[in-house]
């Protein structure tokens, strides 16, 4: 059986892609610290001889070294990562421990391994498309040769990881592939994320919390069309080369958040007229637009999205209304504070 190690495995994109490859017949290493935002998530494909769960940071290179030496795995896929901008803001540190030293020890344990291994391990690096920054003009899209232009410190830090891991491509022969994704969304996304809020809020008669105007735009793309772009990379990528990961389709955050309520009025009896949004002051340094030019992963490796956006909200507002009991980890003060909720 092929073996591989997710690091992240147990938040949003990790899981959503522990459950893709363990689909596809891989033994998987999920390796997460379990942070406030991972679940350690029972994975109904897994068994003792499918799916090994290690609770680590990936800052632990002992743990690193041993998983390393004793699966020897095709591939690690990084999402081990602080990703939540609004956090970064608070308190940058765990970012840069995370998103940055990190992924150092990663490579560092990597370059070793593979040093001694006859069989090599390769590294895909999840980035993000904020690492370009504001794509203000509206017929620009960012490509991989696009300046990279960070605003927030969450930004900065996979910026840096980035350059890093391109630093050990041309340094050490790394064999390495760097992704840069657009907006995720689907099930399992830690209820302070933009959507899980507003479908969190409708189900409670709350006021939905938007920064600004709502005018700010992102690139949405459904979380199992990035997992089946990321086994593409695997297996097609070419090493030492990014690729964008994006589905070209732009929503500003107030169309968005009328698509969502329009989906679950159809869906909830008695639909509750507090539900209304409420515009709450913009965070600081708050990027206006992201944008992909996706074209080299669909040219070369023949890979595109699936999920439109209609079909893709609708999968994700059904799972949330089946597990309801996902919420249960906003409880906390800090988790309401953050889903624009009065304490």
């Amino acid at each position: 059986m092929k073996k591989i190690i997710i690091t992240g495995g147990s938040g949003f994109i990790g899981s959503n892609l522990v459950e893709y490859f363990l689909k596809k017949k891989y033994f998987v290493i999920n390796i997460d610290k379990l942070s406030y935002s991972g679940t350690n998530v029972n994975f109904k494909q897994a068994n003792k001889r499918s799916y090994i769960f290690i609770k680590s940071d990936i800052n632990n290179r002992k743990v690193i070294n041993k998983a390393l030496k004793k699966y020897n795995p095709l591939v690690i896929f990084n999402l081990a990562a602080e990703t939540h901008v609004d956090r970064s803001i608070d308190s940058p540190k765990p970012f840069i421990d995370s998103n940055i030293y990190g992924v150092f020890n990663l490579l560092e344990s990597i370059r070793i391994h593979n040093k001694l291994s006859k069989k090599k391990t390769k590294l895909i690096h999840i980035s993000t498309d904020e690492v370009y920054g504001d794509i203000i003009d509206k017929s620009k899209r960012a490509n991989e040769n696009y300046p990279y232009k960070p605003s927030s410190p969450y930004a900065a830090s996979k910026a840096s990881a980035d350059h890093l891991v391109k630093s050990y491509i041309r340094t050490y022969n790394f064999p390495a592939i760097i992704s840069n994704c657009s907006n995720n969304y689907g099930p399992r996304q830690f209820p302070e994320k933009l959507i899980p809020k507003l479908i969190f809020n409708i189900l409670n008669n709350k006021p939905l919390p938007i920064y600004g105007k709502g005018l700010n735009s992102r690139e949405w793309i459904y979380v199992e069309d990035h997992c089946n772009a990321l086994e593409i990379l695997f297996k097609k990528g070419k090493l030492g080369e990014s690729y964008n990961i994006g589905s070209n389709i732009n929503l500003s955050n107030i169309e968005l958040t009328k698509k969502i309520m329009n989906i679950m009025k159809n869906k909830l009896i008695g639909f509750n007229k507090n539900v209304k949004v409420t515009f709450v002051k913009d965070r600081p340094g708050h990027d206006i637009r992201y944008a992909l030019n996706s074209k080299k992963i669909k040219k070369e490796l023949k890979w595109k999205a699936k999920t439109g956006i209609n079909t893709g909200l609708l999968k994700t507002i059904d799972w949330y209304m089946n597990n309801l009991k996902y919420f249960k980890s906003i409880s906390k003060k800090e988790y309401i504070n953050r889903i624009g909720l009065k304490i």
